[in-house]
């Protein structure tokens, strides 16, 4: 019973040092979200405006303008934003599962609404290439026998909007180019630290029904996103020139502003799951406490009765 009790001391030593460490990770990840929504927030404002000029620029018949092409879909890009690190509980699983489902679904997957209203149909098999942004997106190529072009692993945890210009470079050049005839994001949304959702976004071609802000988003309460007709405007130098210039930095916009909240939610993950992790770590302390004083307690009554019958045994 000694040998026990001496096992149950270690497992409880051992439980102990988990919870310290645990502990630790919840309240660094909490400070990493701060720092993370802070930035997200500061932000939102500005990519709320461009989703609203995007809004307005889908609706342009502009054939001269290669990003605001729509054409059949016949092969799509598709960008999934994860982590770099494990430990943060469902962040990456729920992303992965959002866009399986997605590219899963070819139909929906490979029609498109032009500006007149007409749906654009591929019945040729689409092919899919796929850029990761963290290193477990590469987990998630393995496993579904994607097309891995491209993995981006250094981005920091407080990414600077440099770093995701090579990202939409490649997007936006792919996209101009014509070798990509849909851009997709799987990213996690940041509503709140207990509420994180997963979502695959259209980002090209430049939808009206995709870009439709839900109310949180709308910058202008009750904004109602009308067509503009934007031949009633005199441009300087050109409307071509202008779109060609604003344009691709409003994707990029778009972009930096889905993997800030995906950082936001991923440390908000993470800190949940150490929460949770420490709690566990609390409750088996709490229950192998117990089983020790059992095991202690029943040593303890050994020696006595050992005692007593050595006693008697005098007699």
């Amino acid at each position: 019973m000694a040998v026990n009790a001496k096992a149950v001391k270690a497992r409880i030593n051992s439980a102990k040092n988990t919870k310290k460490i645990t502990k630790a990770m919840e309240l660094v990840s909490a400070a990493k979200m701060r720092k993370a929504i802070q930035a997200s927030t500061n932000t939102k404002m500005y990519s709320s405006l461009m989703r609203e000029l995007l809004q307005h620029l889908s609706h342009i018949d502009e054939p001269n303008i290669p990003l605001l092409e729509i054409r059949k879909v016949e092969k799509v890009l598709a960008i999934i934003i994860s982590s770099n690190r494990g430990l943060c509980g469902s962040f990456n699983s729920n992303v992965f599962k959002e866009l399986r489902l997605t590219l899963q679904n070819s139909k929906k997957l490979s029609t498109l609404e032009n500006r007149s209203g007409e749906k654009l149909e591929s019945t040729d098999k689409i092919e899919i290439d796929l850029i990761g942004i963290g290193r477990k997106s590469a987990s998630f190529a393995k496993k579904n026998n994607s097309n891995l072009v491209a993995v981006f692993d250094n981005i920091k945890e407080k990414p600077a909007f440099e770093e995701i210009l090579p990202i939409s470079k490649l997007i936006i050049d792919g996209y101009s180019t014509k070798k990509y005839d849909k851009v997709i994001v799987g990213f996690t949304n940041f509503k709140t630290s207990l509420n994180q959702i997963a979502e695959v976004r259209q980002l090209l071609p430049l939808s009206p029904k995709d870009l439709q802000p839900t109310p949180k988003e709308t910058s202008i309460p009750d904004s109602d996103y009308k067509e503009v007709n934007i031949e009633g405007y005199i441009f300087e130098p050109n409307l071509d020139e202008i779109l060609e210039t604003v344009v691709p930095k409003l994707i990029e916009v778009q972009l930096y502003q889905m993997i800030l909240e995906s950082a936001a939610s991923e440390h908000s993950s993470r800190m949940i799951a150490m929460k949770n992790a420490s709690d566990n770590a609390g409750d088996l302390i709490e229950d192998l406490t117990r089983e020790y004083n059992k095991a202690r307690q029943a040593a303890i009554t050994q020696e006595i009765a050992e005692i007593a019958g050595g006693a008697a045994a005098l007699n």
